[in-house]
């Protein structure tokens, strides 16, 4: 094994590098790190993140934004104490559009943040996903279950790189004794989303503001759990915080069918949407549902947020990004047949 960097004496405050930090995940952990006294440096190019959701931070001396892609080289002359890699297209409209540079992120992207952490002697958090355990056989998911996934399928793209990005990150805690930490992210959801990224939570957030049909695909009876990106941020912060070097789940556990959380949404929406059902897409999982038996254990975490306040902060987002037209036939409990639109139930 090579010889450890010597980490730099400990500096007030400490620098944090966020890659992916224009984005919906990766904008939510740079308001955390700046509040918990952190500089910070996102680094984004823009493809799937927005300034949108870091335009709050203008003026703010503790951070800085650099517009540049990932998979090129990551040089900073400044020091550096951790590395947060979330860059990556996350929504199944992305990756399916994106599926190259969905795949590059994740092995170039992840070698280029890696290697930044290394010539830093800076700790390293990667980002990963349930993905990872594709269309599992085993419930709930545990860290050490192998997973089930279709690497030539259509969400191949994304699943096959976060499990090369693991891969990869483990080889340099072994290879070259780097401080590293990767997070299995599940389903998470709150403002900042976009409003047609794919996923389900603003898709049927967005429906139903606009009076039209939720579209369930399938029968509406698989689950997922949904937690709330300011319980999902704080688990993270305190995994890069612990001495855990294997993947952690975060997640929230509470499991609930598809339909069911349609219905929910209809419900704290007011809205008179009714539900359509469409075939399932390909290799779409049926259970997706987090232990976080180790992240109790380890961190002392757990999720906080009720589902229906989670969703109530969600829809008064989402409610200022529908037209007023939309917004009418809503209240007017005027309906539209919603368009055929492939809906991932994935994080």
């Amino acid at each position: 094994m090579a010889l450890r960097k010597k980490k730099p004496e400990s500096r007030q405050p400490p620098i944090s590098v966020v890659t992916g930090g224009a984005g919906f995940l990766g904008s939510h952990l740079v308001d955390l790190l700046l509040l918990r006294g952190h500089q910070v440096i996102a680094i984004d190019n823009l493809v799937t993140g927005s300034v949108d959701n870091i335009a709050h931070l203008a003026g703010n001396g503790a951070f800085r934004f650099i517009q540049q892609d990932v998979t090129d080289f990551l040089f900073l002359k400044e020091a550096v104490d951790y590395v947060w890699h979330f860059a990556s297209p996350a929504s199944p409209i992305d990756y399916l559009e994106l599926p190259i540079q969905t795949l590059k992120v994740g092995s170039l992207g992840t070698h280029k943040a890696l290697g930044l952490a290394k010539d830093k002697g800076a700790r390293f958090l990667l980002a990963s996903t349930s993905e990872v355990y594709g269309d599992p056989l085993i419930h709930p998911q545990r860290e050490d279950y192998w997973g089930n996934v279709n690497p030539i399928g259509p969400r191949g793209c994304y699943d096959e790189a976060k499990r090369f990005a693991e891969a990869l990150t483990m080889a340099y805690h072994r290879q070259h004794g780097l401080m590293t930490r990767i997070v299995r992210i599940f389903n998470t959801y709150g403002p900042r989303m976009r409003l047609k990224d794919g996923r389900v939570v603003p898709a049927f957030i967005a429906q139903a503001l606009e009076g039209r049909a939720l579209t369930v695909f399938g029968d509406g009876s698989q689950t997922r759990s949904f937690c709330y990106c300011t319980d999902l941020v704080e688990g993270i912060y305190r995994l890069m915080m612990s001495g855990e070097s294997e993947p952690v789940n975060i997640g929230n556990p509470a499991e609930m069918t598809v339909a069911e959380f349609a219905r929910e949404v209809i419900r704290l929406t007011g809205s008179r949407s009714r539900i359509v059902f469409e075939p399932l897409p390909q290799d779409d999982p049926r259970q997706r549902r987090p232990d976080i038996g180790r992240a109790k254990k380890l961190l002392g975490w757990a999720p906080t947020v009720d589902l229906a306040i989670g969703l109530e902060k969600t829809i008064d987002y989402f409610g200022g990004r529908v037209s007023g037209k939309a917004k009418e036939k809503s209240a007017s409990g005027k309906k539209t047949r919603a368009k055929s639109k492939k809906i991932s139930f994935s994080d």
